[in-house]
């Protein structure tokens, strides 16, 4: 026995030396020197405390090249990822479960469009040379290191990556903001198949002419039902960035107690391990910039130095239209087009499986778009779906702008760089150290025909789906040194200087209403300090508002007298979220029980699932309890016609049943942060065990939907994982720009196992920040470690 058990002991030894060199060869190299090809001149990187890179070269073509190369140490498996997911190759690594996914993201057609975005770059232009150099750092890094520990469980084979990588990644970010997949058929549902009275709640205008021609049938519905959640699937199920808000403000110098402008941003994106932003400062000769880079992007997309700075939030105007072709009766391959039968052209692909035999994907277009329903093969119904999409008809120059926006040190400059920027539309909120501020709506708006509502799905048979080019940028909602001293930005709609109708998908006004509540009060000089406060704030008036005409309903049906004090609870409640709230706890599942009470049965499951995805249902739920004779009321599975009181009475019953059966049955421990709860997730992390290794969390999460600190959960049931939320948060004071605060949600590294890849998770869910370091003698204090790059031979 003694025997066994020593050469037991010496195998656990060898296996764990092994282990962990295995590891430490899968870990970052940070200090010592190496040798690149093609760098002009020495670079030297330096890593701070949270392992940002601090980047000084002579020339910005060696600085793009090292950012290439440290980025890479730090988050290959990211970036590799990431473009299998935007040009439909996951199923290659990942398996036939993502054969969907990818034939969903091989209909968008964003291979093709990276293809020939390309060839319309100017090849010598320095922001194409600076994306050249760039991947040339990468795919040196790849070449001579080891694989990250992702490839080797993945059998992922390194393959250089190209600058349709980087188009297709922006591709990606434009889909992930686009809503239309997912609201548009439920809409267009509800319409068709309910009736104009059911679509009161969602303040959209009844269309008089009334239903598509010719009319969709049951598999036609069917098919968009799955479509719709297909769409969310493949973003939220492949544990990687998925944009979904922002808020971003700017204040001037006259609002601040320093006297210079301060600029306050917090994308909202969807929680992964890693996040989606890399922190790097990048310093050349006529160049310096502490930057957030996205995967495969060599230009930040958020930044700032001592002269000027920006934040960024989705514009959510709607850049994405369904269309319902009319097919030819003798030939299903032909659609109606301006009066005559036209073909609609034809091409497969074949997309690898790994394991199994590649699957053909049979590609149609229409002349109005894609046919996007394409993908679910032969479960598609008979009604052809075309998408007209921004991102394939613009121009689009959005690397040039980045660029630009990355040099723009005053308002001219950063207007001419919003220019650039066509789809995704951003909101671009800049501040300078001179005392300028602004916003700019950066995209391109379609001209739609008068009166075409393309929160519908539009018939390919008439003009509906006709684009009569763009409207000027002079248009778009922009502000430049207004009056008041501050500038918001929270995803609301916002007004064009044209009077123009932007259609779109924009979150509710209660963020946006609650931050200009708070920065209009003329008695706040605003600060560093009481600017965090107001990033981290956990309320909004949105529970009220819903609560108001409720609470005479629940105070009339509600009989037990315990639960008629948590009714009480409700009323007093101030529409917070702090951990320990069991008000807010009480309230979202309220919430949910409500909006399956009333819409379930009349929209069916996968209607029902796609709704609780989409921006309309928040604003619908506050004028469904508004509506005391709202046809939503009724439960269409039961002979009598129900009140809203009976379905209030039902929401209300369920809820109670469902919390004490998940948190127990004293309401008194029914606790937010026990509720509510953010995990990271790594893209390999469903799988056990390596969701113990690779995702970070959980954590008890304050905040919640739509608040301030918008920690966001999909409506449903008790408890709640968190899904999205503030993807970094950044406080500059121009009066001391390089001593402005910011936070990573995870960490800096995507490798595991690295000290930097979970280090600030407990800092962000705290609500803490952390200095970025931009000055010299600072970023000299703070140096752990330098790498060295140097000239190859």
């Amino acid at each position: 026995m003694n025997r066994s058990l020593t050469v037991i002991a010496v195998a656990i030894v060898v296996l764990a030396g092994g282990g962990a060199w295995y590891v430490q060869s899968k870990l970052p190299v940070r200090q010592g020197q190496v040798a690149l090809a093609a760098l002009q001149g020495p670079v030297t990187v330096r890593y701070d405390e949270r392992g940002v890179p601090h980047i000084r070269a002579g020339n910005q073509a060696d600085m793009y090249r090292a950012l290439g190369y440290v980025q890479a140490q730090d988050r290959l498996f990211q970036m590799e990822i990431m473009r299998r997911l935007a040009r439909g190759e996951l199923a290659e690594v990942l398996g036939p479960k993502l054969v969907d996914t990818d034939k969903l993201f091989r209909s968008l057609r964003i291979r093709e469009r990276a293809a020939s975005y390309l060839t319309e770059l100017d090849h010598q232009s320095p922001s194409f040379l600076a994306l050249q150099a760039y991947l040339d750092g990468i795919n040196q890094y790849q070449a001579n290191n080891p694989k990250p520990v992702e490839f080797d469980l993945l059998g992922i084979a390194p393959r250089p990556f190209t600058g349709e990588d980087t188009i297709s990644v922006a591709g990606y970010m434009a889909y992930s903001f686009a809503a239309g997949f997912r609201t548009e058929p439920l809409l267009t549902y509800i319409r068709d198949q309910l009736g104009s009275d059911y679509l009161k709640i969602f303040d959209l205008d009844w269309q008089p002419q009334g239903v598509l021609s010719p009319a969709l049938a049951a598999s036609d519905w069917e098919t968009l039902g799955a479509l719709a959640q297909l769409s969310d699937q493949a973003l939220s199920q492949a544990g990687l960035p998925q944009f979904e808000g922002s808020n971003a403000w700017v204040v001037s110098g006259k609002r601040t107690q320093s006297g210079k402008p301060l600029l306050a941003g917090d994308p909202h994106i969807r929680f992964a391990a890693p996040s989606v932003w890399y922190e790097a400062q990048l310093s050349a000769p006529d160049f310096d910039l502490y930057g957030y880079h996205q995967a495969l992007v060599p230009f930040a997309f958020l930044g700032n130095n001592p002269d000027f700075g920006w934040s960024l939030t989705m514009f959510q105007n709607d850049d994405l239209d369904l269309i319902a072709e009319k097919t030819n009766p003798a030939n299903p391959n032909q659609v109606w087009y301006y009066g005559q039968w036209v073909d609609m052209t034809r091409s497969e692909q074949q997309i690898a499986v790994k394991g199994e035999a590649p699957v053909t994907l049979t590609l149609r277009q229409s002349p109005h778009g894609p046919i996007i329903n394409d993908v679910l093969g032969a479960t598609a119904g008979n009604t052809p779906i075309a998408m007209w999409w921004g991102f394939l008809e613009t121009k689009n120059p959005i690397l040039e702008g980045f660029y630009q926006l990355n040099r723009a040190d005053t308002l001219s400059r950063a207007r001419t760089a919003a220019t650039f920027i066509q789809a995704p539309g951003l909101n671009l909120v800049w501040a300078n150290a001179k005392g300028d501020i602004g916003w700019w709506a950066a995209a391109q708006l379609p001209k739609r025909p008068a009166g075409v509502n393309p929160a519908f799905i539009l018939d390919g048979s008439t003009s509906q789906a006709d684009k009569d080019g763009f409207y000027p940028f002079s248009a778009n909602p922009q502000e430049e040194n207004p009056a008041r001293g501050y500038i918001v930005s929270a995803n609301f709609q916002p007004l064009s200087p044209a009077g123009i109708e932007i259609p779109g998908y924009y979150n509710l006004a209660d963020r946006g209403q609650q931050l200009d509540r708070q920065l209009s009060d003329a008695s706040v000089k605003w600060n560093l300090k009481n600017s965090q406060a107001l990033q981290l704030g956990t309320a909004t008036g949105y529970a009220q508002r819903v609560l108001k005409p409720l609470l005479p309903v629940l105070r009339e049906v509600v009989t037990d007298p315990g639960e008629r004090k948590l009714v009480e609870q409700l009323a007093q409640w101030k529409g917070d979220y702090p951990l320990d709230s069991t008000a807010a706890t009480l309230f979202n599942q309220f919430l949910y029980s409500l909006t399956e009470a009333t819409m379930r049965d009349k929209l069916g499951d996968s209607f029902f699932d796609a709704m609780l995805t989409t921006r309309v249902i928040d604003a619908a739920l506050p004028r469904l309890a508004a509506s005391p004779d709202s046809l939503w009321w009724d439960n269409r599975s039961t002979a009598r016609t129900e009140t809203r009181a009976d379905t209030v009475k039902v929401a209300w019953q369920a809820s109670i049943a469902h919390l004490k059966a998940t948190l127990g049955d004293d309401p008194g421990q029914w606790r937010w942060g026990v509720a509510h709860t953010l995990t990271h997730e790594h893209p390999l992390g469903r799988q056990k065990p390596l969701d113990w290794l690779l995702n970070v969390g959980p954590f008890a999460a304050p905040g919640g939907h739509e608040v301030p600190n918008n920690l966001s959960a999909k409506l449903g049931n008790a408890p709640w994982p968190v899904s999205y939320g503030p993807s970094t948060r950044r406080l500059i004071d121009f009066a001391e720009p390089s001593h402005g605060l910011t936070i990573n949600p995870v960490g800096q590294s995507g490798v595991p196992f690295d000290k930097h890849y979970r280090d600030q998770a407990e800092s962000y869910i705290e609500g803490d920040y952390d200095k970025p370091h931009m000055d010299e003698n600072e970023i000299q204090l703070n140096t752990r470690s330098t790498l060295r790059l140097v000239p190859a031979g």
